[in-house]
This record gives structure tokens, sequence and C-alpha cells, in this order.
């Protein structure tokens, strides 16, 4: 069984997940730790659990989605997996990072890209890809389907959808994906989203107001 743990980061409010495998294995999702207090929260959850940071994984690649990306690579020497099809964005983040604010610690690229179909395994438990693009170019979801989640990045959001008015947003793009890659998954999937509370795909498919007009 995998469980999860979320927290909540950066001026964005930004989930980060901890994936965990019974063996102890671990992946860190969406690395948006930016404060050391942030930081500090992650560490501490990781050691006081036993757990062994294995895989970094980026469902896409803007500013609040990737700011800790760095410091897991400082600590646990980790690079970023992703769709290739996102390197652009991730590439793009210091020439914005300071108008937003942040000092931004630069990401170090990945040496293994992620398919647009396929399969992560951690801890002999697998989460399988889900291609869902239209928030960003190449967006990706991580689905669990013994343990019935997705973790869900900027794609759909209780009550919502990710916005796609930012560089290689398609608004049209973004609602079929989510029709074709999560709507088609169980009534009864959680849907971990990267802003906001949880839901279920089936919640999403009744009430969400961008479906049901």
């Amino acid at each position: 069984m995998m469980k999860l743990k979320a927290f909540v980061n950066n001026p964005y409010q930004e989930n980060t997940y901890i994936l965990y495998a019974a063996n102890g294995d671990c992946a860190i999702v969406d690395p948006g730790m930016y404060t050391s207090v942030e930081q500090n929260s992650v560490v501490n959850f990781i050691k006081e659990n036993s757990l062994k940071p294995t895989t970094l994984l980026n469902t896409h690649c803007h500013i609040d989605h990737v700011l800790g990306n760095k410091f897991i690579f400082d600590q646990y020497g980790l690079k970023p997996q992703f769709n290739k099809g996102e390197l652009m964005l991730l590439q793009s983040v210091p020439s914005y990072a300071p108008q937003q604010g942040f000092n931004y610690e630069l990401s170090p690229e990945p040496e293994i890209f992620l398919p647009e179909v396929g399969e992560i395994t951690l801890g002999g438990e697998v989460l399988e890809l889900l291609f869902v693009p239209g928030h960003s170019p190449a967006h990706l979801c991580f689905y669990s389907k013994v343990d019935k989640f997705v973790v869900g990045g900027d794609a759909l959001f209780r009550g919502s959808i990710g916005r796609t008015d930012l560089p290689g947003g398609n608004h049209a793009l973004l609602l079929k994906s989510i029709e074709e890659r999560l709507f088609t998954l169980p009534d009864d999937v959680e849907v971990y989203p990267g802003h906001g509370p949880h839901t279920t795909i089936g919640f999403e498919k009744s009430n969400n107001p961008f479906f049901n007009r």
C-alpha cells in the first residue's frame, strides 16, 4: 500500500507531496518548499518515518512546483523527472522569478525524462503516468490504481481546473485531456491537486462547473 503526505508551500500555497511505499522508498512530487521552515518540515517527516527518497517528480515546471528542486537535489542527490515537453518551462523560470519576488535556486535538469505513457515503480508499487496537457505543454499526473489516488498537479482542482493563460496553456486541450485521461478513472479515485483540497473523480464529473454547464 502506498501512502501520501501533503505539505502546503510557498506564497502560491502549492501542494508538495511525499508518496511512500511499504518498504520506505519515497518519491517527492512537486517540491515547492521555499523557506527553511518549509524545507525542514519535509526533511523531518522523511527522517521521522525512516523514509528513503529515491525519486523526484514534477507534474510540470511552473515556478511554484519547482522552487524546491535544488534543495531536494542538494539534500538527497535526486534530479527531477518530468516529460521533456516541460524543459523549456523549467529553463524559463530564472528569467521571471525575480519579477515575482523569488530568490530562485537553479534546478538541475533531468537525466531521465518521463514518457507520455508508462509507469514508475516505487518500492515495488506502481504509479501510472497520465499525460494531461493544457495547463502546461506536457503536464503529467501520477496514478496509483491499487490505492485509488492520482496526484494531479494543476490539471483538475476541486470545483475548478488549472489556469490556461500562461505560456503553453490551452483551454480546449485541458478540458479534452481531463475528460479523456482523468474522467475515465473510477469515480472513487481521490484527486490530490497542486493547490487546494483534495477531491474525487466522481465529484468533479458531477459538480465541476467547467464540465456541467
